[in-house]
């Protein structure tokens, strides 16, 4: 019976001679991308819907009158089908040739280079010369609003960008005007995409340099780039992303597929918000001493320093403030050296956030929530607790006056006074860059962001997910969770984390809500903290 069951729910055919068995109702073109074998597709988007009109995908199947669009035919037991034929090749090639008559010679300067697929295809099998005699049309370039550019020449019309903003944005501003070979993409009624909070997303998904973002106009080409799966910080959601870097600089974001989070998608002010780690002006060393008296010193040292003052402070009352931006493993460590350090009187942390919720009507999971940081569960499961007002200012009073020891891991403090920490008898600050609230400070320790470690974050939905190092940290800027192990480490006899895993795998041992973890088993996609139990 449940082998029947598994027959009934799927088909088996044989695809350039390999077979495959897959779900009924998989395409033709997924079928053969399951095998490895790349079928050429502009039109066709995993989550848009195939209108089947830029011909390119066509195959043969033994059996039916001609060639088969894959994007929209099914499979079915039986079938055997062909996508290197002389029949099918000599189509792509046609249809190429097709594309090709009006495209203009724009790749030394166009942005898709190296990523555009008219032109990998044209390699793989296009003709050799061309035949086209009359003057190419020419469009020019349109702004449509927002951070998009519409080269009207490179356009292979395969309406990608329209059906996302008609079925996933749900906010048609797109349309095709006109029509054979004056067609051309354009706003309605001179409505841009000003004020569109997911427009970003059609630059990604068009095949060729169409579609552009001004942000990244001629910053760099797409070979120079490297690639590093990573988390977006912009809000509670953890789209999931890629951060492209080089030359150790963010030089744009990247969605990321994860069905369960995001899908292929993620907001405008996610995909924005990057430049704060490019910032010049970083803290690359660490200092010991307050005011006047500040001096640098190497890493010995100050962990030396910072040991005996922390022995010293035994008993004493600790207060803590946390970061919804710092990893899960740096908060673990924060609230574990405070634990050692003495009686942690409060663990806190301020988040900002915006007046409401902006969600993607097509791809309901997947909103611009609240909470704009990225590890604001995370911070709550790890006992820390929101202070502060909806802008991320506020509700540090009691701990600017604390006579005990202070720890500050990430918040930057920008709404506090040089007074701030002036009575704590050990006052120490963990940060990217400089405060003038941190003149106080005993020890200024210089940490990574995001994107120059490995981590972990908690979105809202509970999902824990990891992010990868993308980029060199400044100076000797240490991993947070490295530095605040280690003196948690040094306080209970124990050696220093070696790694992000070991960080990982100390507070899967100390905080129930992760336990039952794996670092390596957590992998690219994330797992829901519940699971864990389950």
């Amino acid at each position: 019976m449940p082998d029947n069951g598994r027959k009934a729910d799927t088909v088996t055919l044989t695809i350039d001679g390999r077979e495959v068995t897959v779900p009924k109702g998989t395409s033709l073109l997924d079928a053969a991308g399951g095998l490895g074998i790349d079928v050429p597709h502009y039109c066709y988007h995993p989550g848009l819907s195939a209108p089947a009109q830029c011909r390119i995908c066509l195959v043969e199947v033994e059996g039916a009158p001609k060639l088969q669009p894959s994007c929209v035919t099914m499979a079915q037991d039986g079938q055997v089908v062909h996508t290197e034929s002389p029949a099918a090749t000599r189509m792509r090639k046609g249809v190429l040739e097709f594309y090709l008559v009006n495209h203009p010679l724009d790749c030394p300067i166009c942005d898709m280079s190296g990523e555009c697929k008219l032109q990998d295809y044209v390699f793989e099998e296009g003709r050799e010369k061309g035949r086209g005699r009359e003057p190419k049309r020419v469009f020019g370039r349109d702004d449509f609003g927002g951070d998009v550019l519409f080269y009207g020449d490179r356009c292979v019309m395969c309406t990608r960008c329209v059906r996302f903003m008609e079925e996933v944005a749900r906010d048609p501003r797109l349309t095709v005007v006109e029509r054979g070979s004056r067609a051309v993409i354009d706003t309605f009624f001179e409505r841009g995409l000003e004020g569109a909070s997911y427009a970003g997303n059609i630059v990604d998904i068009c095949p060729v340099g169409a579609l552009v973002s001004k942000d990244f106009l001629h910053k760099a080409r797409a070979w120079d780039l490297d690639h590093t799966p990573s988390v977006c910080p912009g809000c509670s959601q953890g789209c999931n992303i890629e951060l492209h870097t080089r030359d150790n600089l963010v030089q744009r974001l990247k969605p990321r597929e994860n069905p369960e989070v995001n899908g292929h998608w993620m907001c405008d002010y996610g995909r924005a918000n990057y430049e704060w780690m490019n910032r010049p002006d970083r803290l690359k060393e660490p200092a010991v001493g307050r005011g006047s008296d500040r001096r640098a010193a190497d890493w010995q040292e100050v962990l030396q320093l910072l040991f005996g003052r922390l022995q010293e402070a035994g008993g004493a009352g600790v207060r803590l403030v946390g970061s919804p931006f710092a990893s899960n493993e740096a908060l673990a460590g924060l609230a574990a050296l405070g634990g050692e350090a003495g009686s942690v009187e409060a663990g806190v942390f301020r988040s900002p956030r915006a007046p409401d919720e902006d969600p993607l009507p097509g791809f309901p999971t997947l909103v611009r929530r609240r909470d704009l940081a990225p590890n604001v569960d995370g911070a709550g499961i790890l006992g820390f607790e929101r202070t502060g007002g909806d802008d991320g200012s506020g509700g540090l009073e009691e701990v600017a006056g604390h006579e005990g020891v202070i720890v500050v891991l990430g918040d930057r403090l920008r709404d506090q006074g040089e007074d701030f920490g002036a009575n704590a008898s050990l006052f120490v600050y963990l940060g990217t860059v400089d405060s003038a609230a941190a003149r106080n400070a005993d020890f200024v320790l210089p940490i990574a962001t995001f994107a120059e470690e490995e981590g972990s974050f908690v979105n809202v939905q509970g999902r824990l997910q990891r992010f990868w190092q993308g980029m060199h940290a400044p100076g000797y800027a240490r991993p947070a969770w490295l530095v605040l192990g280690a003196l948690a480490g040094a306080l209970r006899g124990e050696g220093t984390p070696a790694s992000a895993e070991e960080a990982f795998q100390r507070m899967v041992q100390e905080h129930a809500a992760f336990s039952g973890l794996d670092w390596d088993a957590v992998g690219a996609a994330g797992t829901r903290l519940e699971a864990a139990h389950a």
